[in-house]
Order: C-alpha cells, then structure tokens, then sequence
C-alpha cells in the first residue's frame, strides 16, 4: 500500500463506499458495507447520491 502526495487523507475527507441497502424509512436509509449496516441520513439527499 502507498500513499499519493497529491491527495493526502485529513480530517473531513470524501470518500467512497459501496454498499447494499437493506431498509428504507421516511428519514433514514440503512446501507450494508462489509458487515456492518450503517444508517445514513436522507435529509443529505446530494451526499448520499455523490453529487457536488
């Protein structure tokens, strides 16, 4: 594993996870990553799609 000068990791960083989701409800979608099931807001609608 090496890291790139160019785009180091700090605090408050982006990522991308894929993930499956399990469940749906009204505020909330719970995503499966490995194997943990995450909840994530969906009032973040922009966020939870990738867009800027």
């Amino acid at each position: 594993m090496t890291t790139d000068s160019k785009m180091p990791i700090t605090v408050d960083s982006t990522i991308s996870l894929k993930g499956i989701v399990k469940a749906i409800f009204k505020d909330t979608v719970h995503v499966q990553i490995g194997g943990k099931i995450i909840t994530l807001p969906l009032s973040d609608y922009k966020l939870l799609k990738g867009d800027s």
